[in-house]
């Protein structure tokens, strides 16, 4: 039944890219002929032109980091498989593909602006400063959501933390020796990846579990570090350490969807949890509509509309590239969620396992699905935890150079010096989240990630949706039908404003509700930008039908 379950999606989602994919190609009317602005903006810091499977790395590898896997743990623990499977594959093929493929392109097409600069051009200066205000916002909540997590990971296993470190420096080696001393990429992929395994080895002999403990936690000092490494890699230019790590980085996740896929598949395991449990969770709250916010990536995320209008839309080398790049790696990162919730399904509902945290349940999953080729099951435990970390490392200083970007924008502050300062800015409030202790409703102490997770759901699909709402903007003005884009776009809206009203009403006069109820003015503000837009265009029509 497992198997039937994740085949079934499997092929939908590739018929999913054939079919859709094709109408979206066409629909954009993608063109070879049309040159990307990395190259005619090329500067060897941000716009540079990048090969197809290079791009796709950084690009994957930045979205997919503990989101696909995190959400839909914690959505299927609490609701049951059923409801959290139909929302992946429904929200990847529909939603989200769309929405990542479709702020890539107009990003592409505006000299690989972001959609904040968008929808100062197709809106409004007004609507211009909120969108930036809101995504700077966002990126502070994906900022101490992963940081947390990682070191939280970390601190778990210091195995991980020590091949993460090797996986640094190892990436900053292959982009000298890919961009500087011209090695062919095949030469170079073989060479880099084979020591990439090998570093996943030789980090459990070595791991870094005596550490100095920062404020009586090693959490605490791992955040520490990470914040010094997000600040680096945010400045660091593009071709020494973000391109070659997430290219390194989506083999690891290559390797983890093959294990995945392949366990599954021949592993002939059986399905232990309850597909349906409840309509409303105590943890979580009712599933209408906290399960699409909880399910946060795999389906749909707004901070990938940031990803590919900040860093990906400058390295795009073809045009036609947008498709794999945009719709064919969220239908991928759908394939994740879809084998985290897999972890789900083969345990039992009163496993002691289901109370643990998401990080465990994903950990002894892959070790299931892996030990069914020989591998011992501590080895797949820490592989399925270093990948998942690896994955939240791009996301972190991704996320930090998108911050960056959008404060540099919002202050208008121009010059490679300037960078350093905008960074440091943007760290500050993430590095103050991480370490001070976090409380929830109740008043009991819980782990930063935990607390804000519901938040940063909510303010994340709400961020697609206003994505979204920028898109069909975009498409209404160039004379294309919006259809597609405006049904998802009014859903995700109705879902995560009704997500965040009871989030505001939970916490408060928190810190939490109160950073809720600025983003929920701010995003109304934004929606009646957009009605306005409409309204004055259709206004317009009827001014010279009557004429």
């Amino acid at each position: 039944m497992l198997t039937a379950i994740f085949l079934l999606a499997f092929l939908l989602f590739i018929l999913a890219y054939i079919k859709y994919g094709n109408f979206l190609k066409k629909h954009f009317e993608l063109n070879n002929k049309n040159h990307p602005p990395s190259h005619h903006m090329y500067d060897g810091v941000d716009y540079v032109p990048a090969p197809a499977l290079v791009l796709f790395g950084h690009h994957f590898s930045s979205i997919a980091g503990a989101g696909p896997v995190l959400g839909p743990i914690i959505a299927g623990i609490a609701f049951g498989w059923g409801p959290a499977w139909l929302w992946v594959l429904i929200g990847s093929i529909f939603i989200g593909g769309i929405h990542d493929f479709s702020s890539l392109v107009i990003s592409v097409r505006n000299r690989g602006r972001s959609i904040a600069e968008i929808a100062n051009t197709y809106m409004s200066k007004r609507a211009y400063h909120l969108i930036l205000a809101f995504i700077w916002l966002s990126m502070v909540y994906v900022l101490t959501v992963f940081m947390d997590l990682t070191a939280n990971t970390f601190k778990m296993n210091g195995g991980v933390a020590t091949s993460s470190l090797f996986f640094i420096l190892l990436a900053v080696g292959f982009g000298f020796f890919l961009y500087r001393l011209k090695m062919p990429l095949k030469w170079a992929t073989l060479i880099f990846v084979s020591l990439l395994f090998f570093f996943i080895w030789l980090g459990q002999k070595l791991p870094l579990n005596n550490i100095p403990e920062f404020m009586g936690d090693k959490a605490k000092t791992w955040d520490i570090v990470l914040v010094v490494y997000c600040f680096i890699a945010s400045v660091t230019p593009v071709w020494i350490l973000l391109q070659p790590r997430d290219y390194l980085c989506s083999f690891l996740l290559y390797a983890s969807l093959i294990g995945g896929f392949l366990g599954i598949v021949l592993g002939g395991l059986p399905i232990n949890y309850p597909a349906f449990k409840t309509w409303s969770s105590p943890d979580i709250g009712p599933m209408f509509p906290m399960l699409f916010v909880t399910v946060a990536c795999g389906a749909i995320s707004g901070f990938h509309s940031i990803v590919a209008s900040g860093t990906t839309s400058k390295q795009l080398k073809r045009e036609t590239d947008a498709l794999p790049i945009g719709y064919g790696s969220m239908l991928i990162e759908g394939l994740v969620a879809v084998i985290a919730l897999c972890t789900v399904m083969i345990i039992g509902r009163d496993d002691p396992l289901a109370v643990k945290a998401p990080l465990a349940i994903y950990g002894a999953g892959i070790a299931r699905f892996l030990s069914v080729f020989g591998i011992p099951e501590q080895f797949g435990a820490s592989f399925g935890l270093l990948a998942l970390s690896a994955f939240i490392l791009t996301t972190l200083d991704t996320a930090t150079r998108l911050a960056r970007y959008i404060f540099q924008e919002f202050f208008g502050i121009e010059g490679k010096k300037t960078r350093y300062f905008a960074t440091a800015v943007t760290l500050l409030l993430p590095a103050i989240f991480v370490l001070i202790n976090i409380k929830d409703a109740n008043g009991n102490i819980v782990p930063a990630w935990k607390i804000i997770w519901p938040v940063f759901g909510a303010t994340n699909q709400l961020l697609a949706g206003l994505a979204l709402m920028v898109v069909a903007v975009w498409l209404k003005k160039k004379g294309k039908h919006i259809w597609f884009v405006v049904i998802p776009m009014a859903f995700m809206l109705a879902m995560t404003l009704w997500a965040l009203l009871l989030i505001i009403m939970q916490y408060r006069f928190s810190l939490i509700g109160f950073i809720g109820a600025i983003l929920l003015f701010l995003a109304l503000m934004l929606i009646q930008e957009a009605i306005e837009i409409f309204e004055v265009k259709t206004h317009a029509k009827r001014v010279l039908k009557r004429k």
